[in-house]
C-alpha cells in the first residue's frame, strides 16, 4: 500500500504545483500520458502519494486520470515529492526533445 501523505501537504504541493508551474504539468502529461490522437491541451496535478503523481489531463474536451509513477521508486517524506517532480520533469523534456531549464 503506497504512502500516503497529510492532507495539508497534498494541498500545500499541488497548490504549489497548479499555481507556479502549469506549464511543467503540461509537460509531463505530454510526455507520460499513453498515445490518444489528439493533443493535450491542459494538465492539472489533482493528487500524490508515495508511489505516483496523478494529473487530470484534457484531450480533445474530455478529461481522464493520468498516473505516473516516481522515477526513482516509492517515497514516503515530503522533501523526496520535490525531488521526484524534478526528475518527472527532466525525464519528461529527454521524452520529448524539449530542453529543460536549470533547476534552482
Amino acid at each position: 500500500m503506497p504512502h500516503i501523505f497529510d492532507a495539508e501537504v497534498v494541498s500545500a504541493i499541488l497548490r504549489h504545483m497548479n499555481g507556479d508551474h502549469t506549464d511543467d504539468n503540461l509537460l509531463i502529461a505530454r510526455a507520460f500520458s499513453p498515445e490518444g490522437g489528439d493533443e493535450i491541451t491542459d494538465a492539472v496535478m489533482t493528487g500524490l502519494d508515495g508511489e505516483a503523481g496523478v494529473w487530470d489531463i484534457t484531450r480533445a474536451g474530455v478529461v481522464t486520470e493520468l498516473r505516473v509513477p516516481w522515477p526513482g521508486g516509492a517515497i514516503t517524506e515530503r522533501p523526496a515529492v520535490r525531488r521526484e517532480v524534478v526528475a518527472l520533469y527532466d525525464l519528461a523534456c529527454e521524452r520529448l526533445g524539449v530542453e529543460p531549464r536549470p533547476h534552482a
